[in-house]
């Protein structure tokens, strides 16, 4: 991991994705979950205020050691025990079947193999286990996915391999969940190639 990503994209991250605008979704994606939960891509912790008291607890995978470090006033006030254990998404360091609920905020657009990280995800899930997600990626207009295809590599240049373009949908079905709930629509206060949105509930089956 070179310096930039080490030590500057965690910080740029905390801040992007930090916004208060984004609160609400934090809140209705983190909304249903309980039980054992692994969270993808825990960042700086940002999702912690939104854990329902359904949660027992939450394993933490996150490969950024100062993102790790940003979340630590987070995770000392949260209301269940929060532990960081594992580091790349593509490989899960835990047992069959533990996790009641899984939870990804705006990370499938960076996970290098997202459909090896999706099959992991549902490998820890138990069967009927949930993932919460809310993501960006490919947008519903067809204006809006051109802008997006063209700039494309110069995000994943950029913001650490972040993807624009990825069927968030289409990966969650191709890794066979079934979709129970979700819907699409546009943030605000961005250019429409950089908020393009799906929120939803996935199910193990």
């Amino acid at each position: 991991m070179g310096a930039y990503a080490e030590y500057v994209l965690p910080r740029i991250v905390n801040r992007s994705c930090g916004l208060r605008e984004l609160a609400p979704l934090r809140e209705q994606v983190c909304a249903g979950l309980h039980g054992q939960v692994v969270e993808l891509g825990f960042g700086s912790g940002l999702n912690v205020p939104f854990y329902p008291a359904g949660v027992a607890s939450v394993r933490a995978v996150e490969p950024a050691d100062l993102g790790w470090r940003l979340a630590s006033e987070r995770v000392a006030a949260a209301t269940v025990p929060v532990e960081r254990a594992g580091l790349d998404g593509q490989a899960l360091p835990f047992p069959d079947d533990a996790f009641d609920c899984a939870l990804s905020t705006w990370t499938m657009c960076t996970i290098p193999d997202i459909a090896a990280a999706l099959t992991e995800v549902r490998r820890v899930l138990v069967p009927g286990g949930t993932l919460h997600f809310v993501e960006h990626g490919l947008a519903p207009d067809e204006k809006v996915r051109a802008w997006q295809n063209r700039l494309n590599p110069v995000q994943k240049r950029l913001f650490g391999g972040c993807h624009l373009n990825r069927d968030i949908r289409g990966l969650v079905t191709d890794a066979g969940f079934e979709i129970r709930d979700a819907e699409s629509f546009y943030g605000e206060h961005a250019p429409r190639f950089l908020v393009a949105q799906t929120l939803g509930v996935a199910m193990s089956p």
